[in-house]
């Protein structure tokens, strides 16, 4: 509408005001439209449309002036799915997080709200504001914004918020689709940068420099080199922080340099997260450019902006995320490997199963079997510990090594040998200790978390008996969980998901059933959480966290369970909050810990600690604890979390991270880090003398990790634990890590030939086994079908009619189907290849107007290419009517594309 109509309706807008005040926006609109249909002046539709587009609604600004509401129809099924998991989005996502990234959703005055909703009633309202807004969205692509905010941000509720079911056969782009597809992303273990470690200096980087000039290398790490400068294919294991990526630096020089100047050499580096992406492009840029090298470097967040050909093309060191390379290879914008000379994998030992360095190498290990003339590229394999998988002996150790080699099809294992002396100066191995330390002999805290987890559990059940199909026990496959452990977390996480799936014939009553579902989960989570930090801190650190927690469910919806959760919470509060303030329950790990920290700072007061943790919880009872302790507080602890989000006040994001980092490097009053696993994956730390695992054990790579932090020597290793069965896991590593030493001896030692032609019996088989167990293709329908307009009904074409170009491209031929659409020049005229993206085609049929795809330029050919799911499938004979989302569902006969067919 117009302003000088609303100035004209100065009564109707007030209305409208008060009923949006009075009865919400869903009456308001009503009321809005109830007045605009009344209009007589002429040009109030017009003005109504660009009132619309001003306002910011261009979804249902584009949707009237179609008159084609499939995008936003489209978008029902996942206003559904976000009003199933309201409770959960509400109590595990920080809106002002994702806020920036979604803001392109939303028009500017609902992000303003959402802002103000945050600073008067707390994040949860904050939180509620923002799907109320996402609900009214008319942007087709805010399903897809969100998944991508959530996963930036590492949030947990993104594995509930599923977009694309099958995003691992990810079809080809078509050209009708603006947007870009996204593959799953998955998190694996990785190693730290060793940034400081890439030359002899000893002293940290300057906390201003990003990158790390190296100086003469050390002879460990030229010793390091030696069969990769050989042209060999190497997998090379060292210590954490004993600097592999100056290793990787020279092998990358030496490998550039030998070759002739009309025959360039062209090596690919992988880092298989963000930060160390962006670490190592810029070690890489820096050493390299300077020597008149070109380096380059793509990841997930910048592959939809360059083109991944012209970037390989034009460089001679490429630093990737794999993920890249694996949808390079898939869709054809790399022919194969051979573009490369030479391939670096940090961290290789995460090289197996689906993780995307084994895609990478299935391509290489098929291109090598296969008998292709193509040359290979070099492999290079760079960690700190090949680990041992589940070899109880070393016999099965060196087969799981073999394995490993065989998935990166490297021969020759390099250790240091020769300089060892010199390595153990930089590397140093530092003294451990374990201490058994008792649990609480009485635990009435517990006990009372305990029933109320009980009481809740019994609400849920009830919920399962109204459905009658499915129970509460059977809902999940995790079995015997306790109160109180990680198990019980899983437990509830997998119940979770099976909610989300839960479906009723009455939509209301579903709608009902699995908000109440997620609410007594969400509270089974909170109370499992107070349990952990019970185990391991203080009670009254347990209780602040639930009082935080309920704190923020009463500003927010609050609806009838919320209030019914609450009020059995605050019946038990008094009692809470005397057995937390009785001295009598503290906690006796604390004590062995202050004692351990009081007795370590007597010795060196200048001692630097790192104290890991399992969760964030955790480090927050923790720090506050250390804060509060009139013996300890002279430590003032820093704390360093991951990204992700667990609940709406954990998480830090990447500049808070590099924050404390770079307080406890430079700040001497910082005298302790108290971190989570993000520690020991990758993140560059200074040099300290004291590591503290507090109820903290992993597997064997992880413990040579997490040990290899305390590098100073003199250092000391305690791990602290009530429990018997963490120290003896430690001990089984401490084992295992001598078993896989052992075998890699044994393995250096056979004759080259002989390793080599293990590997290949490996990859034979394994290749052999992948083979066997691939997806079988279904067998293309060769029975002529009709395609409907799914909008009206109406006839459109046959499946024999249509041709498929380019392998993904779904045209129609024949003059019949030119009758059946109209066609307007396209808003994004865009150049693909071959292709000219011109004209966009509808339906003809009047009053239909419904999107069936686009009008190319191929080549020399005009031709209309259809998207199948804007289409009903019809067969001929049973009259049997089907929908497919994407053409890869559809097992269409595919008749591809003949010029000369065209050309008659």
């Amino acid at each position: 509408m117009t302003i000088k109509m609303l100035s004209e309706l100065q009564d109707e807008v007030q209305h409208i005001q008060a009923e949006k005040n009075n009865k919400g926006t869903m009456e308001a609109a009503s009321l809005f439209l109830k007045f605009l249909l009344e209009r007589q002046e002429e040009g109030w539709f017009r003005g109504f449309l660009d009132a619309l587009g001003h306002a910011g609604y261009s979804g249902l600004y584009e949707a009237i002036e179609t008159w084609d509401f499939q995008k936003i129809e489209s978008l029902e099924e996942y206003r559904s799915l976000l009003k199933r998991l309201q409770p959960e989005f509400k109590t595990t996502v920080n809106p002002k997080d994702i806020l920036p990234e979604i803001s392109q959703c939303l028009i500017s005055q609902e992000c303003e709200e959402i802002i103000q909703v945050c600073s008067n009633k707390g994040l949860m309202a904050g939180a509620e504001k923002m799907v109320e807004c996402l609900l009214r969205s008319d942007k087709e692509n805010w399903p897809k914004t969100l998944k991508l905010a959530l996963e930036m941000e590492e949030s947990k509720f993104s594995e509930l918020w599923i977009v694309d079911k099958d995003a691992k056969n990810v079809e080809p782009k078509v050209l009708e689709d603006d947007e870009m597809e996204t593959s799953d992303i998955q998190i694996f273990y990785k190693e730290e940068s060793e940034c400081q470690n890439l030359s002899q200096s000893s002293s940290p980087p300057s906390a201003a420099s990003p990158t790390c000039t190296p100086l003469k290398p050390r002879n460990y790490q030229l010793e390091l080199t030696l069969p990769a400068k050989e042209g060999k294919n190497t997998l090379i294991c060292a210590p954490t922080g004993c600097g592999k990526t100056l290793v990787s630096l020279l092998i990358c020089e030496h490998h550039l340099k030998k070759f002739p100047q009309e025959r360039k050499g062209k090596v690919v580096f992988f880092a298989i997260q963000l930060p160390l992406y962006e670490q190592q492009k810029s070690i890489f840029s820096d050493y390299f450019e300077k020597l008149g090298y070109k380096v380059a470097g793509i990841s997930g967040v910048t592959a939809e902006t360059v083109s991944v050909e012209q970037i390989v093309e034009n460089n001679d060191i490429i630093i990737l995320t794999p993920q890249i390379l694996v949808n390079s290879l898939r869709n054809g914008t790399l022919p194969s490997l051979s573009v490369f000379t030479l391939m670096i994998f940090d961290e290789c030992h995460n090289t197996g199963k689906n993780h995307p360095y084994n895609m990478i190498m299935f391509n290489y290990i098929d291109q090598k079997l296969g008998g292709s003339s193509d040359p290979l590229p070099q492999v290079i394999g760079l960690t700190a510990s090949v680990g041992t998988g589940d070899a109880k002996n070393t016999k099965e150790a060196m087969e799981y090594i073999c394995k490993l080699c065989a998935s990166l099809d490297t021969a020759v294992i390099a250790t240091v040998k020769d300089n060892l002396e010199e390595l153990e100066e930089v590397a140093y191995k530092p003294q451990k200790f374990f201490r058994k330390v008792e649990s609480r002999t009485t635990d009435r805290f517990k006990c009372i978390i305990s029933q109320l987890m009980r009481e809740t559990e019994s609400l849920a059940k009830s919920i399962f008996d109204e459905l009658g199909t499915v129970t509460l026990e059977n809902v999940s496959q995790i079995q015997n969980r306790s109160f109180g452990t990680q198990k019980y977390e899983q437990w509830i996480v997998s119940v979770q998901k099976a909610c989300m799936v839960v479906q009723l014939p009455d939509k209301d009553e579903e709608s009902r059933i699995c908000k109440a579902l997620y609410l007594y989960t969400s509270h089974l989570r909170k109370y499992n959480d107070a349990l952990m930090i019970n185990e391991h801190a203080r009670m009254k650190d347990a209780l602040d966290y639930l009082k935080d927690f309920f704190a923020d469910v009463r500003s927010a919806g609050f609806d009838e369970t919320e209030q019914d959760l609450t009020r059995r919470f605050e019946e038990k509060l008094k009692e809470l909050e005397s057995v937390s303030m009785d001295l009598s329950n503290e906690n006796p790990k604390l004590k062995d810990l202050s004692f351990i920290l009081q007795e370590e700072y007597h010795l060196n007061p200048e001692s630097r600690t790192i104290l890991f943790v399992k969760t964030r919880a955790l480090v927050d009872a923790l720090k506050k604890w250390i804060e509060e302790n009139s013996e300890l507080s002279f430590l003032n602890p820093g704390i360093l979390t991951g990204r992700g989000k667990t609940n709406q006040n954990t998480g830090m994001t990447l500049p808070a991270q590099k924050c404390a980092l770079d307080a406890f490097r430079t700040d001497g009053d910082k005298k302790i880090l108290i971190a989570t696993s993000v520690a020991d994956e990758g993140i560059d730390i200074a040099e300290c003398n004291l590591v503290i695992l507090y109820e903290y054990v992993g597997n064997v790579i992880r413990m040579i990790q997490t040990r290899g932090r305390g590098r100073a020597k003199g250092s000391k290793c305690f791990l602290l634990t009530s429990n018997a069965d963490v120290i003896e896991k430690e001990k089984i590593n401490i084992y295992k890590e001598n078993m896989m030493n052992e075998s890699i001896l044994r393995l250096q030692t056979w004759n080259e030939a002989v390793f080599k032609e293990k590997i290949l019996q490996i990859q034979m088989q394994e290749k052999f086994i992948r083979d066997s167990q691939a997806k079988v293709e279904p067998v293309p329908d060769k029975e002529n079908k009709k395609l409907l307009c799914r909008k009206c009904k109406g006839f459109a074409c046959y499946t024999a009619d249509i041709r498929v170009v380019e392998d993904c491209h779904y045209a129609v031929v024949g003059d019949a189907f030119r009758k059946c659409y109209v066609s307007k020049l396209h808003p994004k005229p865009k150049t693909y290849g071959h292709f000219e993206k011109k004209a966009k085609i509808f339906c003809a049929r009047e009053n239909c107007c419904h999107d069936w795809g686009i009008h190319v330029k191929y080549k020399t050919f005009e031709i209309p290419v259809i998207k199948i799911e804007s289409f009903v499938v019809e067969d001929i004979a049973t009259g049997a009517q089907k929908l497919y989302a994407k053409w890869r569902d559809f097992p269409i006969e595919k008749i591809p594309f003949d010029a000369t067919e065209m050309s008659k």
